[in-house]
């Protein structure tokens, strides 16, 4: 490239470029292209920044804790246990309060299990036999109570299947559950839930409970929709709000989940977040044919007699696991998301602008002439001149301009 080449190159940096419009007169695409635009400004205010409130900086990692505190107590009288008074302490586990507790409702009680020789419970296929062979001594019993001890006991009848003998503790574990909720009147019972939440990016920080000096409240409120700062709940209306029946439930357990949700926004005053509650059922209550609904689990309580032998009651607990979810967003004005947000909107009117374009150049039925006026096909002159003659005066012109001024001098001649 040659100097001059170079300087003109140069000099084009500092040249400013702008766009050739042309003005359409057809009213089909004119209140088309108003329409987009008032449909993406509609968009733009209306969801963007009144509902999801797009002028805000937001803060999502919400740090939270959990208490827990359970009231009530129930009386019983069984064959198994006899009279019997139950607190928190007897139906609440873990004692401790955490964002996970479980409330037994009902039991299948085992009393007075030693360490002996029995027979397997019917119905547990390795345990089946038809001699002594099939139960070798010392094998665990898959899915069963014990090991074997090698003998294979049978009713008596000769080639009749048997069931191993095993080495646990006995007697076994009933395996009939009862047919109405042992602590049924667990749903009056009161649970205590206290949430603190905080917003490390704001720092800010709030509790679920009403900011009062009355010792009272506590004592006295209920949760209700009316009453968001009241966080003493009844398990029957937690059951219920969930969609489900608590004594139905109670029989052979569940579990349901308490979903705290925290939505602050931070350019109102700040008695204005406040916590929203859902109640759901987590557990498997709509299959009907399923072997493993419910909810359930055991433990025993050790003893030892006169003699130094140990014994248990072995307990199986039905109950209902309450498993609270905290979920939080704070929100506050910020200049940075605006621009952003604002700036995504005017590009979105430049895409409602090309899309008119497609539809004024390729289909309207003049879409011909309007691509003709839109688009400007330039080719390039040849750099060859001719000496013409005007008004009296040679001139130097182009070979691609001497057709227009031979017409001149017809003209003028």
């Amino acid at each position: 490239m040659g100097q001059v080449a170079w300087k003109g190159l140069f000099l084009s940096l500092f040249d400013y470029k702008t766009e050739k419009y042309v003005i359409a007169k057809n009213k089909k695409v004119g209140i088309l292209f108003r329409i987009v635009q008032l449909s993406i400004l509609a968009y733009l205010v209306g969801w963007v920044f009144v509902v999801k409130k797009g002028y805000q900086d937001t803060d999502t990692s919400v740090q939270s804790s959990v208490i827990t505190k359970l009231k009530g107590v129930a009386y019983t009288n069984t064959t198994e246990l006899g009279e019997r008074l139950w607190d928190v302490v007897d139906y609440v586990i873990p004692p401790q309060g955490e964002n996970v507790f479980f409330v037994v409702t009902n039991l299948i009680v085992t009393p007075n299990q030693r360490m002996s020789t029995c027979s397997e419970n019917y119905g547990i296929p390795d345990a089946v036999c038809f001699k002594n062979i099939d139960c070798p001594k010392g094998e665990p019993v898959i899915a069963g109570h014990g090991v074997k001890t090698g003998r294979c006991l049978k009713t008596g009848e000769v080639n009749t299947t048997g069931i191993c003998e095993i080495f646990a503790w006995c007697p076994l574990e009933k395996r009939k559950r009862p047919k109405t909720p042992l602590l049924g009147k667990a749903e009056n019972f009161t649970v205590y839930i206290k949430n603190s939440v905080r917003f490390p990016k704001f720092n800010f920080s709030k509790t679920n409970i009403l900011d009062t000096d009355n010792n009272s409240f506590l004592k006295t409120c209920r949760f209700s929709a009316e009453d968001h700062y009241c966080p003493i709940f009844r398990l029957g209306s937690i059951v219920s709000w969930s969609g489900s029946d608590f004594q139905e439930m109670a029989l052979e357990g569940g579990v349901i989940g308490i979903q705290i949700e925290w939505n602050c926004d931070l350019d109102r005053d700040t008695s204005e977040c406040h916590p929203y509650y859902s109640f759901t059922r987590l557990d498997n209550k709509f299959s009907e044919k399923s072997v493993s609904s419910g909810y359930n689990f055991r433990f025993a309580k050790y003893y030892r007699d006169a003699d130094g032998a140990d014994y248990r009651t072995l307990i199986k607990a039905y109950g209902i696991r309450f498993d609270i979810l905290v979920n939080g967003k704070a929100g506050k004005f910020s200049i940075i998301p605006t621009i952003i947000n604002i700036g995504s909107g005017i590009a979105l009117m430049g895409v409602g602008a090309f899309f008119c374009d497609l539809v004024l150049l390729y289909f309207m039925k003049k879409s011909n002439f309007y691509r003709n006026k839109k688009f400007e096909e330039v080719k390039t002159s040849s750099n060859k001149t001719t000496k013409v003659k005007v008004n009296g005066q040679k001139k130097s012109q182009s070979l691609d301009t001497l057709d227009q001024l031979k017409h001149l001098q017809s003209i003028e001649t």
